[in-house]
C-alpha cells in the first residue's frame, strides 16, 4: 500500500492527512513545536503510524508524497525575528525602502509612524551603477566598488544580502554580476537579487519584495535543510514539496532559491481544497474560513478558480508576488480576551499561541481565551478534547474569566464568556465581508465553507450576521488546509513587464515574451518531472484605461493570446472593470494601456481519493453519545440539547439543532434554528430550517446566471 501525505504546521497545531491509494484516509492533529516546528513534524509521522497499527520504518517507507505547507516564513516577518539583513541598492535610493510609494497608510493619523524597514539604514549600500528606463546602460558597475563592498558586508556581520538595483527589471546585468561576485566572496551569507524575485516595474514593490526574501531566506533555507536531514535520518526516500502562496506546489529547492513564495504558504491551501469541494456539489463559487488557533483565514473561489492578487503584505511589509487573496485576521482558539481603556470587551489580535496555550489547557496559560470561553460555554467536552488526548481543565478556564473580565466589568461567568463568543464571532463576519462586499461580490451568493479546529463551532452566528442561509462542514474540516495541500498542482508564475498602449504595441514582441515564460516554465516542470501533456497556461495581462493610476489584472484565454484576438481580450477587460469600479470606458473609446505581462505555468498531478463513499450506516439517533448543557445564543442561556458522535457512520442523516456534532478532531454546533444533513462522504450541510438546500442552490444558480 502506498501513500500520500499532506502537513500543515500552524501557530498552535500541526495537521496531518495521510490518504493511501485505496482512498483510506487518516487525519490527525498534533500540538505545535515552535522552537522547532520539524520536531512537531516528524512526531506527527509517529503518530499517524501508531493511530494505523503499523511500523513506524515501514509508514514512512510506503509515503511517495509529502506536501507541507509552514508557516516559517510567514513568522518571521510578523515577529520581525528573521536574518541580519543588508541592501544594496543603486547610487541615490539608499532610502527607497523606507519612503516607500509616498503614501502614507493612514493620512489623517498625526502620530502615523512608518513600519521599521527590514533593512536598517546602516545596512543599507549603495554602488554606482545606473540603467535608464529602456534597458541601456548609462553608468557601469565597477568591480571595484563590490571588492570595497565585501569588505564592509563583512565587517558588518550580516546574515542575509537583497540586492535591487533601478531598473533592472529591463536589464539585470548589472544585478548579475554582483550577485555572482558577492556569493563568491561572501560564502554563507544568503544572498539575492531581485531579478531572482521579482523582474517587474515598480520600485519599491521590487525591492520591498527582494527585501522580505532576503530577510526569512536564512531562516527557511536552515528549517528546510534540518527537514530534509530528517527525512533522511527516517529513510524517507518519496518527493517532499512545498505548499507557495499562489496555491501551487514546488519543490524545497526552489523555495530556498525564493523563500518569500511561502510567506502565505500554509492559508493558501483552504481555497484550493474549497474549490475541490464546490466543484463536487456542482458549485462554482465559494467563500472558504478557516479558524485555527491564532488566526482566520478567509479568501474567494470564482468559477472555481482561487482568486490572486499581487497587492499582499505581511506586518505592512509590501510583497508584490501573486498569491492567493486572502484576508487573515487575529481571531482563533487562542485568541485572548481583554478589556480596552474605554471599558470594552475585546477578542484578539494577540493569541497565547500552542505554549502556554488557552488557560484550559492546563500548560501555563493564565489570559482567558476564545477556546476557553467555548468550553464554559458547552461547545467542547472536557474530556473528549483532540479525542481525549488533551484534557481541558474548566475550573482554570472559570477562574481566569471569572477574574480578569467577569468581575472587572460587572458580569456574570456566563455573561463574560457569551460577550466572548459574540465579540470574536462578530470579528471574523467582518474579515468575510473585507474578502466578499468589499471585493463586489455578495457572500450570501457563495457556497459558505467552513474549515479549522474551532470554525464549526462559530460558524452558525458568523452566517446569521451576514445573512449566508447555508455551510458546509467538510469531513476533513480541521485539516482543511493539510487536505489542500494535497489536491495542489505544480505551479510556476512569470512576469515580464511592458509598458505600451495596445495601438503601439510591437506585436512580435507581445508575442515572444510569452513564448518565454512559456519555456522557461516548461523548463522547470520538466525538471520536476511533469510531461509536457499535462501542462496548461493562464495568461493574465496588468491593464488600465491610459491615464489611469490602478490596473486591472485581467485573466484571458490562452488561444486569444497565441493568436492576437484583442477584441476578445477589451472586452473582458472592460467587464471586468465595470465590475471592480462600476463603471467602464468602452463607449467612449477610451485608449488601454499594458503595464505587465504574467504566465502561470501549471503542471496538474493526480489528486488523492480520499472522498469514497462509505455504505455501513448507522441512524442518527443511534450516534448520540450524551445530552449537556449547551449555551444558545438565539435564547440567550444554557439549554441541554443532545451531543452526536460525528466519527460514527451517520451519512444521509437530517439532524435538528440545537445540538452538538463531536468529532476526534472538531466539534460543530448547529445552532437553534439551523437543520444539519450529513452527506454520503462524511461532510455536514447546515441549512436554516426554513430552507432546504435545493432551494438555496437554485436560488444561488439563478443570482449567478443575473
Amino acid at each position: 500500500m502506498r501513500y500520500k501525505l499532506g502537513i500543515d504546521i500552524g501557530g498552535t497545531f500541526t495537521d496531518l492527512i495521510l490518504i493511501a491509494e485505496s482512498g483510506e484516509t487518516t487525519i490527525h492533529k498534533t500540538l505545535s513545536t515552535p522552537e522547532d516546528p520539524s520536531v512537531g513534524f516528524i512526531n506527527g509521522i509517529r503518530e499517524l503510524s501508531e493511530m494505523n497499527d503499523m511500523p513506524f520504518e515501514k509508514l514512512v517507507q510506503a509515503i511517495d508524497t509529502i506536501v507541507h505547507g509552514t508557516t516559517v516564513a510567514t513568522n518571521a516577518l510578523l515577529t520581525l525575528r528573521g536574518a541580519t539583513t543588508a541592501l544594496v541598492t543603486t547610487k541615490g535610493f539608499r532610502d527607497a525602502l523606507e519612503m516607500r510609494r509616498g503614501i502614507r497608510e493612514e493620512q489623517y493619523n498625526n502620530h502615523y509612524r512608518n513600519v521599521e524597514p527590514l533593512a536598517p539604514r546602516h545596512l543599507r549600500y549603495t554602488v554606482n551603477e545606473r540603467i535608464d528606463a529602456e534597458g541601456k546602460i548609462l553608468q557601469k558597475l565597477d568591480e571595484k566598488e563590490l571588492l570595497l563592498l565585501v569588505r564592509k558586508l563583512k565587517m558588518s556581520k550580516v546574515e542575509s544580502v537583497a540586492i535591487c538595483f533601478m531598473n533592472s527589471y529591463k536589464n539585470a546585468i548589472h544585478e548579475k554580476k554582483a550577485l555572482q561576485y558577492l556569493r563568491k566572496n561572501l560564502p554563507g551569507i544568503f544572498i539575492t537579487a531581485s531579478y531572482e524575485v521579482l523582474p517587474s516595474i515598480r520600485f519599491y514593490e521590487r525591492i520591498s519584495t527582494t527585501t522580505v526574501s532576503a530577510y526569512v531566506g536564512p531562516i527557511v533555507a536552515n528549517y528546510f535543510e534540518k527537514l530534509q536531514q530528517k527525512l533522511r535520518e527516517i529513510k524517507f526516500t518519496g518527493v517532499l514539496l512545498v505548499m507557495q502562496s499562489n496555491g501551487g506546489v514546488v519543490s524545497p529547492e526552489a523555495v530556498c532559491k525564493n523563500p518569500a513564495v511561502t510567506v502565505l504558504s500554509g492559508p493558501a491551501a483552504a481555497p484550493t481544497a474549497g474549490a475541490f469541494y464546490s466543484k463536487m456539489l456542482n458549485y462554482r463559487n465559494c467563500i472558504t474560513v478557516d479558524m485555527g488557533g491564532t488566526s482566520f483565514d478567509a479568501a474567494l473561489v470564482i468559477d472555481n478558480q482561487c482568486i490572486t492578487g499581487t497587492e499582499g503584505s505581511i506586518n505592512r511589509y509590501r510583497i508584490a508576488l501573486p498569491s492567493l487573496d486572502i484576508i487573515t485576521i487575529g481571531a482563533g482558539g487562542g485568541s485572548i480576551g481583554w478589556i480596552n481603556e474605554g471599558g470594552l470587551l475585546q477578542m484578539g489580535p494577540q493569541s497565547a499561541g500552542a505554549l502556554p496555550g488557552p488557560v484550559c489547557y492546563n500548560r501555563g496559560g493564565e489570559l482567558p481565551t476564545c477556546t476557553d470561553a467555548d468550553l464554559l460555554l458547552g461547545y467542547l467536552n472536557p474530556t473528549f478534547f483532540a479525542g481525549g488526548k488533551l484534557k481541558l481543565d474548566k475550573k482554570k478556564a472559570e477562574k481566569s474569566i471569572q477574574e480578569k473580565l467577569a468581575s472587572p466589568l460587572g458580569l456574570s461567568l456566563l455573561e463574560a464568556a457569551a460577550g466572548m463568543y459574540r465579540i470574536i464571532n462578530s470579528n471574523m463576519a467582518q474579515g468575510v465581508r473585507q474578502i466578499s462586499i468589499e471585493r463586489g461580490y455578495d457572500p450570501r451568493e457563495f457556497l459558505f465553507i467552513v474549515a479549522g479546529g474551532a470554525g464549526s463551532i462559530h460558524a452558525s452566528e458568523i452566517c446569521k450576521e451576514l445573512e449566508i442561509p447555508m455551510f458546509l462542514v467538510p469531513n476533513v474540516s480541521s485539516i482543511f488546509c493539510a487536505a489542500g495541500m494535497l489536491l495542489g498542482d505544480l505551479k510556476h508564475d512569470y512576469i515580464r513587464s511592458y509598458y505600451t498602449s495596445f495601438q503601439s504595441m510591437d506585436k512580435k514582441k507581445f508575442l515572444s515574451l510569452f513564448k518565454e515564460m512559456q519555456e522557461e516554465g516548461l523548463t522547470t516542470l520538466s525538471g520536476e518531472g511533469v510531461n509536457k501533456n499535462k501542462v496548461t497556461y493562464q495568461p493574465v495581462i496588468d491593464m488600465r484605461y491610459n491615464g489611469q493610476y490602478h490596473e486591472v489584472q485581467l485573466s484571458c484565454n490562452w488561444d486569444d493570446i497565441l493568436n492576437l484576438r484583442f477584441d476578445n481580450i477589451f472586452e473582458t477587460f472592460h467587464h471586468e472593470h465595470n465590475r471592480q469600479f462600476g463603471y467602464s470606458l468602452k463607449e467612449e473609446g477610451t485608449e488601454m494601456e499594458i503595464i505587465n505581462l504574467r504566465l502561470r505555468v501549471t503542471g496538474h498531478n493526480e489528486k488523492p481519493q480520499f472522498l469514497s463513499k462509505n455504505t455501513r450506516r448507522i441512524s442518527a439517533s443511534d450516534a448520540i453519545k450524551e445530552h449537556r448543557d449547551v449555551y444558545i445564543p438565539e435564547l440567550n442561556k444554557m439549554k441541554k440539547v443532545p451531543v452526536y458522535d460525528g466519527d460514527q457512520p451517520i451519512w444521509g442523516e437530517t439532524i435538528q439543532g440545537p445540538c452538538v456534532i463531536e468529532k476526534i478532531t472538531t466539534c460543530i454546533f448547529v445552532s437553534e434554528g439551523y437543520t444539519c444533513k450529513v452527506d454520503d462522504w462524511g461532510s455536514f450541510l447546515v441549512h436554516e430550517k426554513t430552507h432546504s438546500p435545493a432551494r438555496l442552490k437554485q436560488a444561488k444558480l439563478s443570482a449567478h446566471a443575473n
